[in-house]
């Protein structure tokens, strides 16, 4: 059962592996994080964000400067489908954003159909608060 988490990522229950949704390449596995097994192309702030100011007459121009401000771009090693885009300090290693219950993920979709395209319009699916931690809370 693979269960869609992103534009561009997916999660195979069975095998307990990131995979990209693009081109269904193997990103490593689920329970670590998959930003660690894509290409990463660290971006030169300034080239995002333009300076306002001419950096030849001004110390300060309005643009991020790059011994404060990283930008990291995470892409698929086999369709370089950007998956990810992160802003962070120089040096830091990549966010673990995502950190999911993958056992309370396949409790949840055993019994529900694998879907292709993400679900739209309608109530939302029904929460099994026990992976949620609002047991007993009263919320519906």
């Amino acid at each position: 059962m693979k269960v869609i988490v992103t534009e561009y990522l997916r999660i195979d229950l069975d095998t307990e592996q990131w995979e990209c949704r693009r081109c269904g390449h193997v990103l490593g596995p689920a329970r670590q994080n998959y930003k660690v097994h894509t290409r990463v192309y660290a971006r030169d702030p300034r080239e995002i964000h333009k300076p306002l100011l001419d950096a030849t007459r001004y110390e300060y121009t309005y643009a991020p400067d790059p011994a404060w401000c990283a930008i990291l771009e995470f892409y698929c090693p086999a369709c370089a489908a950007l998956i990810e885009t992160e802003y962070t300090v120089p040096g830091h290693p990549p966010i673990n954003d995502l950190e999911l219950d993958i056992d309370c993920l396949k409790r949840q979709w055993a019994e529900r159909e694998e879907l292709s395209a993400p679900a739209g319009g309608g109530l939302p699916p029904q929460v099994d608060h026990a992976c949620h931690g609002h047991a007993g809370s009263g919320r519906p």
